[in-house]
């Protein structure tokens, strides 16, 4: 399973993007502002765009396993998670199949979705996540 995230609009308070699995489009992303490379607002920061593998473990916070995204440059504990608005992310991407300005919606029935997709994906393969800025898309 090959994931991509693609961000396309960003506003002062979020960055909304597209997830796409193995090319196919699965739902709408929410994370924290893109800022310039070198600042960070802790809890406030999308994540910087790369490629990362991501695994199920146990997160403290949600006290359940979730997915994670690993080896973050100048971050940690960043999951895959629901929720709908800026203050929801703590730097983490958000999972929704509907949008609107810093919002994105039916986010449980979405995280639900892709967690038993990267669920099933994991029992055979490793899996990544490559997370491009919209000047970065082609």
């Amino acid at each position: 399973m090959n994931l991509l995230l693609k961000r396309t609009d960003y506003t002062s308070n979020s960055t909304i993007g597209d997830l796409l699995i193995d090319d196919d489009w699965f739902c709408f992303t929410l994370e924290d502002t893109l800022r310039d490379p070198g600042i960070k607002l802790k809890g406030k920061t999308a994540i910087p765009a790369g490629q990362y593998e991501v695994v199920i473990d146990q997160s403290n916070r949600f006290r359940r396993a979730m997915p994670h995204i690993l080896n973050v440059p100048g971050f940690e504990g960043i999951r895959i998670h629901q929720g709908n608005y800026p203050k929801d992310t703590e730097g983490c991407p958000l999972l929704g199949y509907t949008k609107g300005v810093d919002f994105v919606g039916k986010s449980v029935v979405a995280f639900n979705d892709f967690f038993s997709k990267l669920q099933d994906a994991l029992r055979n393969e490793r899996v990544f996540i490559t997370i491009q800025n919209k000047e970065e898309v082609t």
